[in-house]
């Protein structure tokens, strides 16, 4: 029976799925799990000691991961097509055992440099990874349980990155904390490996496709190969869209909290768990919206729902100018305000919608994209959403260069977004709202 026809939770009662998603999520958990604690320990210990500018170091960690992305997602694709994706799945897993056992050790020595290139490596696993996970699901699913596990997948992946980046955050500065997160790191991993194991084999699609060595011409190649399925090019750009306002909004949680609303971290944790928290909720609600049919006609619905939910984010957000040396408040202070359950309520709309724009995106390139071109299709989304990406850091840091206060970028995306769900509307009216 399909997942129409019974319950979405259903999907993690079976092999096909399961292994799957514990794989992923366990991935993803460990991903954030080390990328925060890095973070928080290059900030408030490695930066000084190494004579370095914390904030620039923070950010070229983040550039770090992006990097393997442009890198390897054309060969990524290429072994995702060549061999069985499971297998490679699983060799990889395998990988991230041997990289977080390179971390721990990065971790009791304190080097900032090894753990940078574990960081390197870290994300050239999850370049070979994102391509066979996302091309097994038509492979292990039917064409009307498409929506309900990109809805799983998503929800799982947003809840791990946030317990992740939480549990990396609170570990890794308290006594012992290097040597608890250098374990949970490899205990993870190793996790991760075991759970692939179960998950089915399918069959190779192009057992004689050749990996080329030339990684530009091969990344170029990507993008101009999917550029002429105007559909399914507008699909990726769809995405790429949503992971720039993700990126925008995330980044800007710490300084907005401190800033604007004179919050402490443990408020900016808040907001993560209210943004991760409404994509998962509006990842799980698609599936009830869409019973299982395969269908972007909702998408531009959802982009404006994102455009405007970030408008009324900055109209809320208008406050007095903080007092020079007000100590921050704490949750229960900020939840206290009644305007300060506003941006809550603003937070949770912009992400419910962002799991409503977002599922059926994924789900339409699964279901209009022929089998042999599926790795390449998300090899060139992973770049896409890499260069949107970097530009959402680029231009975030230009508008406040610019003397853009945060609330007024939280706008900018507003306008940009409605720009968006326009040019959205036009592809699903010219290309058609999911079917072949």
């Amino acid at each position: 029976m399909s997942a129409s026809g019974k319950h979405q939770f259903a999907l993690l009662r079976t092999r096909r799925f399961l292994p799957l998603f514990l794989t992923q999520f366990l991935g993803a958990f460990n991903d954030n799990f080390f990328k925060s604690a890095l973070a928080m320990l290059i900030t408030f210990r490695l930066a000084d000691g190494a004579g370095l500018d914390s904030r620039i170091m923070v950010n070229v960690a983040a550039g770090v991961f992006i990097l393997p992305f442009f890198l390897f997602s054309a060969p990524a694709s290429d072994l995702a097509d060549r061999y069985d994706r499971a297998y490679l799945m699983r060799l990889v897993k395998f990988a991230e055992v041997v990289i977080m056992g390179m971390a721990a050790v990065g971790f009791q020595l304190q080097n900032i440099w090894l753990l940078l290139a574990v960081l390197f490596l870290m994300g050239a696993q999850s370049t070979f990874f994102s391509p066979a996970k996302f091309s097994i699901l038509p492979q292990h699913l039917e064409e009307d349980e498409l929506i309900a596990g990109n809805g799983l997948i998503q929800t799982g992946t947003y809840l791990a990155i946030l317990t992740g980046t939480i549990f990396g955050g609170l570990l890794i500065l308290t006594p012992g904390g290097l040597l608890r997160v250098g374990a949970g790191v490899v205990a993870v991993a190793a996790a991760g490996w075991w759970t692939s194991l179960y998950i089915p084999p399918t069959r190779p699609i192009d057992p004689h496709r050749r990996v080329s060595a030339d990684v530009v011409r091969r990344t170029a190649a990507l993008v101009t190969d999917v550029y002429p399925h105007r559909n399914v090019f507008c699909a990726v750009l769809g995405i790429s869209w949503f992971w720039l306002v993700g990126a925008t909004f995330l980044a800007q949680f710490p300084t907005y909290a401190r800033l604007v609303l004179g919050a402490d971290e443990q408020v900016a944790t808040l907001f993560l768990a209210v943004f991760s928290m409404g994509i998962g909720l509006g990842s799980m609600a698609c599936n009830a919206i869409l019973k299982g049919e395969v269908s972007v006609r909702y998408v531009p619905a959802a982009a404006v729902g994102i455009s405007l939910a970030s408008a009324l984010l900055w109209l809320v957000s208008h406050r007095e100018p903080l007092a020079p040396g007000l100590p921050a408040i704490g949750v229960g202070a900020f939840l206290a305000v009644p305007a300060n359950l506003a941006v809550l309520a603003c937070l949770f709309a912009i992400s419910f919608c962002g799991g409503l724009y977002i599922v059926p995106l994924y789900a339409a390139i699964q279901y209009l994209t022929p089998e042999d071109r599926m790795a390449g299709v998300i090899a060139c989304s992973n770049v896409t959403d890499s260069l949107f990406m970097v530009v959402s850091a680029v231009g975030s840091g230009l508008l406040l260069t610019a003397g853009l206060e945060i609330p007024q970028i939280f706008l900018v995306m507003a306008v940009l977004t409605v720009l968006a769900a326009i040019l959205i509307r036009r592809g699903v009216r010219r290309y058609g709202g999911g079917e072949r």
